[in-house]
């Protein structure tokens, strides 16, 4: 596959910039659908593709609501105070001045000089495992126009409408073969347009569908937000297409609107993977049976180990006979086995094979030492109270760093808005919404704000807290220069990051630049923070106050509902889920072990559904049962459960690796039937050496007692029913072992 160059002309998966004469009543564009048709001279208006505001309701609405108070009303309420106080003062302002004049020293930007634990021998790349792909001859990254790649006059319009002009490489690519109905595994820079490139084919293929109603597209997403974004791009896409519809389902929102949703049965379903399960498993006359289309955005991340297991019981639900697409802008190598699950031969597209950084964007380094560890915030503010003043994004590692970063931007008189997941879903999204009209200059997130998310105009990356791994550091980075803009990503690296700081100059090479703080600007920022600290207390005791009382009130509300509404409440099917919480915490264990070096074995799709089918038959034979045979079974179980807590740390059993207890005791009460057998017939029966010990002084523990109890009580009974032939030996609930 040649590597092709393509320079971006106009922005092709972005809003174009808003114009500055733009009328107020139409500030996000969406009024001009009827006038798309008229072709005009000047610079046309187009749409743009993303809208937060109309998911949820406002945030005001919600604190009225719930009678709390904004952390802007917080902030600028003691800012009132702070101005009034400093009114007093204002003989100093002279001095101040004189201060300031001072600090007028810029940041100097140099290039990066690595150090002797930074530098990295450069090693020959591997060989690419493509043998599991499909060979992709004849496949064409270029194309002029999107007519030349066969798309209906609605479909053409609406890219029209939103200023699309010429596909992408990964578009001109990903649209005639998804049009086919191939399986295909895409990558490509962030800000290429991977949203219309498996948007566009998808609704092109639904216009030719049954008239019979039914879900037949599944787009799932590992975040709420990019699920908004992506729902509503689709609606803008299919703006001109009257019989199209799509739902978004997502954690945060309304559970009964969505169910509503899901079984008036919309052609395209955008949701996040647990939520969807959680319909599937407890809505009534909601299923995946007519799926075509199967779509993963952020492959990798939904592939990890958080969202494995979610997309095994998804896949197991949709048909066979189905579409696969994967898209990301990173493919690691850990994901491949799964992705040989999920796909049938399919295409691996790779739109820029040689590289994954776009040549507009400028990285930089800021070191932080060990002495400076303590004023990294007063580095951060000194950064962008001169350089980086506005279209920031500061990603922070934790959600109480972001939401302090939050309180301290304003207490600075800085626009911010914050987004990580201590919001509720509301918040999340008005930020968003505050950010994308240029309303806030700064939004501080935390890796929520990661993945794929295509904010307009975005001029800096700040990663504030080192993120883990290279991956992560793309992914962020790839928030600004989108679509051939230019973009700067500057990040905090400390004397522990050492290792992603190497991975960083390997990938940036020689264009990697250091910035060097004036240290005037930190040391002034560091006493104003100082003096903020008493209010920054002050702002989160009173958050821990509203909090207390919003849950007393929640608690206040739930006993009333429960007192009034108690038949109706239990009436109610308990909702479940498809794993039990010991299968969750075994997934986890068997993570810590993959996440050491142990590589387990992927099962194949045939063996996986093998095994839930046998265990699916054990379930119901075993809910098919008498009940008195039904209790015998549970107590066996429940004593089986005691010894292996007991015998816990000892691992010199010759027992299988990951027999259940129901097996185990069935293998063991059919050992014993046949030694029974034997004695009876007078064959020489095998004794085991290990038996059970004798009782001794020393005090036994409450298990090994009741084991003793049981076997004693059980050879009694067998010795006593030995004449008869019909009965067959029985297990004895544990309660009658009880100390009295």
């Amino acid at each position: 596959m040649e590597d092709l160059e393509f320079e971006f002309e106009p922005p092709s998966d972005e809003e174009i910039d808003y114009e500055e004469d733009v009328s107020s009543d139409g500030e996000d564009g969406d009024e001009g659908n009827s006038d798309v048709d008229e072709k005009v001279k000047s610079k046309k208006k187009t749409q743009s593709p993303w809208d937060f505001s109309s998911y949820t309701e406002s945030v005001a609405e919600e604190h009225a609501r719930r009678s709390t108070t904004s952390i802007d009303e917080k902030i600028s309420k003691l800012v009132q105070q702070r101005s009034h106080a400093e009114a007093i003062r204002e003989k100093d302002d002279v001095d101040e001045d004189e201060d300031e004049s001072s600090d007028s020293e810029p940041d100097r930007q140099e290039d990066f000089k690595p150090e002797e634990d930074d530098e990295i021998p450069t090693t020959a790349g591997g060989g690419d495992k493509k043998s599991f792909f499909a060979k992709a001859d004849g496949v064409s990254f270029h194309a002029n126009s999107f007519m030349d790649l066969h798309l209906s006059r609605p479909l053409l319009r609406a890219c029209e409408a939103l200023g699309y002009t010429k596909p992408t490489p990964i578009q001109a690519a990903c649209i005639p073969l998804a049009l086919t109905g191939r399986d295909i595994c895409g990558s490509a820079i962030t800000g290429s347009g991977k949203t219309a490139a498996f948007a566009l084919p998808t609704l092109e293929r639904l216009l030719f569908r049954s008239k019979q109603p039914a879900i037949r597209v599944l787009i799932l997403t590992p975040t709420r937000e990019l699920a908004v974004q992506i729902d509503s791009m689709i609606k803008k896409l299919s703006q001109f297409v009257t019989d199209i519809r799509s739902c978004l389902i997502l954690g945060g929102l309304p559970l009964k609107a969505q169910e509503a949703a899901l079984r008036s049965l919309p052609d395209i379903v955008v949701a996040t993977p647990g939520r969807i399960i959680d319909h599937l498993r407890n809505s009534m006359s909601v299923d995946l049976d007519n799926l075509a289309v199967l779509i993963l955005d952020e492959a990798d991340r939904l592939l990890e180990l958080g969202f494995e297991a979610e997309i095994r019981e998804l896949v197991r639900l949709c048909p066979k006979n189905r579409q696969t697409m994967l898209f990301s802008a990173t493919m690691t190598e850990q994901v491949d086995e799964l992705i040989k699950l999920l796909l049938n031969k399919p295409l691996r597209l790779s739109a820029d094979p040689t590289t994954k950084r776009p040549s507009t964007l400028t990285e930089e380094v800021v070191r932080i030492r060990r002495a400076r560890e303590g004023n990294q915030e007063a580095v951060l503010l000194a950064l962008c109270s001169k350089t980086f003043t506005s279209k920031v994004i500061i990603f922070s590692g934790t959600k109480q760093a972001a939401h302090r970063l939050k309180i301290l931007f304003g207490l600075a008189g800085f626009k911010a808005a914050e987004l990580h997941g201590n919001l509720t879903q509301a918040q999340r999204l008005d930020a968003l919404e505050l950010f994308r009209r240029q309303e806030a200059d700064f939004l501080i997130a935390t890796n929520v704000a990661a993945r794929g998310l295509d904010i307009i105009g975005v001029q800096t990356v700040i990663n504030y807290e080192c993120p883990r791994d290279l991956t992560s550091y793309v992914h962020r980075v790839g928030r600004t220069a989108r679509a051939g803009r230019e973009g700067y990503a500057v990040t905090f690296v400390t004397d522990n990051d050492r290792s992603l700081l190497k991975a960083i100059v390997k990938r940036a090479g020689s264009k990697l630049k250091s910035r060097i703080v004036a240290e005037q600007s930190i040391t002034k920022w560091s006493q104003i923070i100082e003096q903020m600290e008493d209010q920054v207390a002050t702002i989160l005791r009173e958050e821990r106050e509203e909090m207390a009382l919003r849950r007393a009130e929640m608690e206040a509300d739930k006993a009333e509902n429960m007192i009034t509404h108690r038949d109706e409440i239990f009436a109610r099917p308990k909702r479940t889920w498809f794993v039990t919480e010991k299968e969750k915490k075994l997934v986890a264990n068997a993570g810590k072990e993959t996440e050491k070096g142990s590589k387990k074995k992927v099962m194949s799709a045939e063996e996986a559904e093998e095994r839930k089918k046998k265990e699916k038959k054990k379930r119901e034979h075993e809910r098919n049962l008498p009940r008195k045979k039904r209790r015998r079974l549970e107590a066996s179980r429940e004593m089986l459960e005691d010894e292996a807590e007991n015998e816990g740390n000892n691992r010199n059993k010759k027992e299988k690796p990951g027999m259940s207890l129901v097996d185990l005791a069935y293998k063991r009460a059919k050992a014993a039937k046949g030694a029974k057998k034997a004695a009876d017939a007078g064959k020489p029966v095998r004794t085991n050496k290990k038996g059970p010990k004798k009782s001794s002084h020393s005090s036994k523990s409450r298990p090994e007692e009741m084991k003793e109890l049981f076997q004693s009580d059980m050879s009694e009974k067998k010795q006593k029913r030995s004449s008869s032939v019909g009965k067959k030996s029985s297990f004895k609930s544990k309660s009658r072992y009880k100390r009295r």
